[in-house]
Formats: C-alpha cells, structure tokens, sequence
C-alpha cells in the first residue's frame, strides 16, 4: 500500500523570519536570535548553540517575528557538503526567553491539526528522498538556500492521522536505538580527549613543560593534487583509491563512499600518492582541519588537492598518532580557525599549517598514549558498528514506512 502524496503548502504555512544586520547583534541580553546554527541534526533545538543576542527593545519592534513554547521552525539555509539540518523541523524551547525568528529560518503553521501529527512530518521532511528533493531546488554551492515556495512545493506521503501516529511511534524507539549508540561514541571521545589532558596537560598552558614546536619543524607538509580537467573519478574498483576531503574524518581516513582513478590519470598524478600511517589535514571547504591516519588499505592512494600530508621528519621524536590526536585537540583546531583565509572558499595556506604549535612530549609518553587510545578505539570501533546496523534498520523501518508497510 502506498500512501497519498500531498504538497507541505497544503497542510501548512511557512512564515520567514527577518534579516537581523551584524550590527544588531550584543554581547549579552534575554533577548537571542534563532538562526540556522540552532536547528542541530536530526530536528533538535539548541538556542546556547552559536547564541547570538539582541537589544531587548527589539522584542516589542519586532513581536512579530517573537517565538513561543511549541512553536516548530525550520532551516532554509545549510552547507552543501554536509546538508543535515535544511528543511528539518523543529519544536522551539524558549527556556523562559524571549526568542526573535532570523531570515533564515521559517516558522512552519500546521493549517489542520486533526489531519498532521508533528513528530510523522518531521520524520517525513528528514527522510533521504525528501532532502535529495531540497538539494535539486537549492542548487550547489559552498551554501545552499531553499526558497519559501520550494519547501512548499516538496511533495510528502500522508497516511490517516492513527498512521502517522503508528509510524511515529515505531519510528521513534528505532531512532532512540541509534541515538543510544551515537551517545556511545560520544562517551569514548570525551574518555580520549580527557586521558590526553591527563597525561600532557592543557596545550594551550603547558603545565607540565613539554617541548614547545611548530608542524613545520616536525613534519614535512605536502599538497595533494586534482584530477586532471576532462577526466572524471569513477566508482569501480580499479586498484587506484582517490582520497577526499569527506574520506578525512575524526583522526580517520575512511574508505566509505570511496572513488577511484582510471590507469591513465593515475599515470599523470601518480606522484601524489600516500603512504600508510601518513597524517592529512583538509585545508579547503567547510571542514577545515578535518584530521586522519592513512590506513593500509589505502596504502600509495593519490590525495586531493583539498587536503595536505604531514610527513614526520624524526619518528623517534614523534608519534603519528599523537601527531594526528593532538591536531584534533581544540588548542590546535582554534588555531587553524583563526589562520584560515576566508576569501571567497576558506582555505588553509600550507605555509599557515607548518605554523600550528604543538607539544611535543617524550616518544615514551606519546607511545603509552597510544597504546591506551588504541585500546578505547577498540570499542569505539564496536560501538560504530553497533550505530550503523541501527541506522541501517531506521532507514529500512522509514522506507517501509513510506510504501504503507510498516503498520500493515
């Protein structure tokens, strides 16, 4: 059984918020503005997230556009490469604050609330064929903008009330399934991050007096290099990985959604090429900083040109999985914000990433933090595993869901 498609602008309405200037802003009030940033993955509402204030009087000039308990607003605007929050609704939480809607958010108006259950159109909105929908109408691009009449347009399955229920609820126990895993995951970076600071101290202060250096003392920083104008990656396994800036994640390279080169441009690139254990860093787009270890299976793959290696000079002085750890630590990822070019698409000069500062410990004592991260990163590994097989079974419960077979 499928269900009846109906546009978004048949059961609701959308109203824009207004386009506060720069200027507006100060430092603190009870007064904050609700942005795209505090629209978090997965339809949550984080108003501390990015908090941005406005002058109090702005509350009475533009009551208007003033937010209330339970209202539910909605991201026009996101970044291309990692759109996760456009188009998602989500229920407002004012926590006693007043709260003033900015241009690119929309409050969203359910015209029938007999005929709509929120949490149903939420999961509706958020699904993968819905925002494949959203990218069309936005376009590409470093930012991308869903207009009014787009979202209004985007054509959603509406069952019977009870069936949204149904599918809401079911729905909503897998999606705190995966959620229980992701917070997992979370718990074994922060138990990482805090055995760095036990064993080195805070970076920034160095309260324990290790060898202050720079990655350009330590590592010899090369660039990757771009295919060729006129060929293309493909997706067939032809012995030649091309690594990207999104395979570089989180102190990993993965080969997830991994491309590949044909012989005759590998030929003319073949110089670009990593080794196992080397250390990469993105230097362009909006994950700048982004860190990874090159794993043997991707042993002499070619880099891309958005991304660098960190080639250490002396092992016997430095790690590369401390190397690789430290360079994800916030000392060194506030650094790297701060020496990123934003001209046009931000970008991290090579010359800027020889310039980061790090610690650098006795090998003895990088080496003992290895072996304990290592040992976290086991069951980090399990729980990743544990968190894909309940993504998997969410996508499958919502496509299902989607051709009337979920509550049949």
């Amino acid at each position: 059984m499928s269900w009846p498609l109906v546009k978004l602008g048949d059961i609701c309405d959308l109203f824009n918020g207004y386009a506060f200037k720069s200027t507006d802003y100060v430092d603190e009030s009870n007064t904050l503005s609700c942005r795209m940033s505090n629209i978090r993955p997965g339809g949550k509402f984080d108003i501390e997230y990015n908090a941005r204030y406005l002058p109090d009087s702005f509350v009475e000039k533009y009551k208007q556009f003033l937010l209330k308990d339970g209202d539910v607003v909605i991201a026009m605007t996101d970044l291309a490469d990692s759109p996760k929050i456009l188009g998602v609704p989500t229920i407002i939480k004012t926590d006693g604050r007043d709260i003033l809607l900015n241009q690119r958010v929309g409050k969203l108006i359910i015209k029938e609330q007999n005929k709509v259950y929120f949490p149903y159109l939420q999961i509706a909105l958020n699904s993968l064929k819905v925002r494949s929908v959203y990218k069309r109408f936005a376009g590409g691009g470093l930012q991308i903008n869903l207009g009014k009449e787009d979202l209004l347009s985007v054509e959603i399955p509406l069952p019977s009330l009870p069936e949204q229920q149904k599918i809401a609820s079911i729905l909503d126990a897998a999606d705190n399934l995966r959620q229980k895993d992701q917070q997992l995951i979370e718990k074994y970076t922060a138990l990482s991050q805090s055995l760095f600071l036990v064993m080195f101290g805070d970076p920034e202060s160095n309260p324990m007096g290790f060898e202050r250096s720079t990655v350009g003392e330590q590592c010899i920083v090369k660039g990757g290099k771009r295919v060729p104008k006129g060929d293309s990656l493909v997706k067939e396994n032809t012995g030649y990985p091309y690594i990207k800036a999104g395979n570089i994640k989180n102190g990993k390279v993965t080969i997830r959604n991994l491309e590949y080169l044909t012989s005759e441009t590998r030929e003319i690139i073949k110089n670009y090429i990593v080794n196992e254990g080397d250390v990469c860093i993105t230097v362009v787009g909006a994950n700048i900083g982004d860190i990874g270890i090159v794993p043997k299976e991707l042993h002499l793959a070619n880099l891309t040109e958005n991304a660098n290696k960190l080639l250490i000079k002396n092992h016997m002085a430095l790690n590369n999985f401390y190397l690789c750890f430290s360079l994800q630590m916030e000392f060194i990822q506030q650094q790297i914000k701060k020496k990123t070019m934003a001209v046009g698409v931000p970008k991290l000069a090579l010359f800027r990433i020889q310039e980061l500062e790090l610690l650098v410990p006795p090998i003895t004592l990088q080496n003992k933090f290895t072996e304990s991260i290592q040992s976290i990163e086991a069951q980090k590994q399990l729980a990743l595993a544990s968190l894909e097989k309940s993504e998997a079974l969410f996508n499958s419960l919502l496509q299902r869901a989607f051709k009337g077979e979920l509550t049949t």
